[in-house]
């Protein structure tokens, strides 16, 4: 997929948000910062990968009260439990491989914090196939 395709798509996943769009386009500067990924749109998510996707971006239910209005969830995996405030969830879904959520509701919550996970889950996904 082109960059004008790509961009075209995330555009369109935002269309007539433009709050959380300037915040995945943050959370996505914030990717390549640490390395070249690879950005699919999907109809209710948006991935990064790299040999496998390592994180996720998709919108909270409208009927959840307890996300902030125009807020993002970042989701994450990576080889092991990270326990911290900001991570409001983590499931195992495979031995090995657990995938965190992070509610993203402004430009303050992509800590620095956030981006050591993100580069831990980019490295992840690029050795996954080394196992």
């Amino acid at each position: 997929m082109t960059d004008v395709m790509s961009n075209k798509e995330v555009n369109s996943f935002f269309s007539g948000q433009p709050e959380r769009l300037a915040l995945f386009q943050k959370i996505e500067r914030m990717i390549q910062s640490i390395g070249p990924a690879i950005i699919t749109v999907g109809k209710t998510q948006i991935s990064f990968r790299t040999k496998t996707q390592f994180a996720w971006i998709w919108m909270p239910l409208p009927a959840s009260k307890k996300r902030p209005l125009h807020s993002l969830v970042l989701s994450f995996g990576c080889g092991r439990h990270i326990e911290d405030e900001q991570i409001v969830e983590a499931i195992e879904p495979y031995p090995g491989r657990w995938t965190h959520h992070v509610i993203i509701a402004e430009e303050a919550d992509l800590t620095e914090s956030v981006r050591d996970w993100l580069r831990e889950a980019y490295q992840f996904s690029q050795n996954e196939g080394k196992r």
